[in-house]
């Protein structure tokens, strides 16, 4: 074992003593962007060239800083990302809903399909759609003005700007000009009920921003508020997929009745099989 390997495995059980949940691939990482690699080259890096900074960065996620802070970089589907204070750091859970919504997009009968993404964090979402989907005209919408600067500075860096565009509003009251005309809405809202604040993990409740978790004693308020945004944007046929709390999956679907003019409400699972994201078809008065 070289001395860098040596020094990846300490790191490993401090990391794994002060309880971040995957020790090993958290101290390889840090390990790979100090010293400018990709962790399978770990083993390469000379002894001679250890950075001793690799310590300071592994004392911080000791600390339950977010990885993705010290790194400043996150990576979703096919992306990677600017991330660090102020912004909501992507989840690899999300990564299945944008998943659904790219397959729902390429199989509709729309050549430029109109999509809106509510609650743009990092940007992760809206980018990933307009790549995945070439045509595809992406407005997303943030009211956080520290997380906005995150997603235009991402949406700049992607190469697709010209079809994805960041709003500074309101997810509840955004877009008025696109009511009735929007083929899919996706969005991952808040939706952490505020008394989980004691057994959430330190890297989410102290350094995600708090518009992006919180939503009421049950979590589902601003999902309760996106049941009437659905209605005023999508058209008739329109789609949606919003993300929720693993333990919400049997509340969703009645937030979405059919006397308001939803059909095919189904909850879907993220990689551990556990309801993640609820999707449901628009409707006319006719059905």
């Amino acid at each position: 074992m070289n001395f860098l390997l040596d020094e990846v495995a300490r790191a490993t059980l401090r990391l794994a003593e002060a309880g971040v949940a995957s020790p090993r691939t958290d101290a390889e990482e840090l390990a790979a962007f100090v010293h400018g690699v990709r962790r399978g080259e770990l083993h390469a890096v000379a002894d001679a060239d250890f950075d001793a900074r690799y310590w300071e960065y592994v004392a911080r996620r000791e600390a339950r800083e977010p990885l993705q802070h010290i790194t400043g970089r996150a990576y979703f589907r096919y992306l990677e990302l600017q991330v660090g204070p102020g912004v909501f750091v992507p989840r690899p859970e999300t990564e299945i809903m944008v998943d659904w919504a790219i397959e729902t997009l390429r199989a509709m009968d729309v050549a430029d399909p109109l999509v809106v993404d509510l609650g743009a964090g990092s940007g992760a979402i809206a980018i990933s759609i307009a790549q995945e989907v070439p045509r595809s005209r992406v407005h997303t919408v943030e009211i956080d003005p520290l997380a906005l600067e995150w997603a235009r500075r991402n949406i700049g860096a992607s190469g697709h700007a010209d079809r994805v565009t960041a709003h500074h509003a309101d997810m509840r009251t955004a877009l008025p000009e696109l009511d009735g005309r929007v083929d899919l809405l996706i969005s991952n809202p808040p939706y952490v009920p505020t008394g989980e604040a004691a057994v959430i993990p330190p890297e989410v409740r102290d350094y995600d921003p708090a518009p992006a978790l919180w939503s009421g004693e049950d979590g589902l308020d601003m999902i309760r508020d996106l049941e009437a945004v659905g209605r005023r944007l999508l058209r008739p046929g329109g789609v949606m997929a919003v993300e929720h709390h693993d333990g919400q999956g049997i509340d969703i679907p009645w937030l979405f009745p059919e006397d308001k003019g939803w059909r095919d409400v189904l909850n879907r699972k993220d990689m551990a099989r556990r309801d993640r994201f609820v999707v449901m078809r628009r409707v006319d008065e006719d059905g």
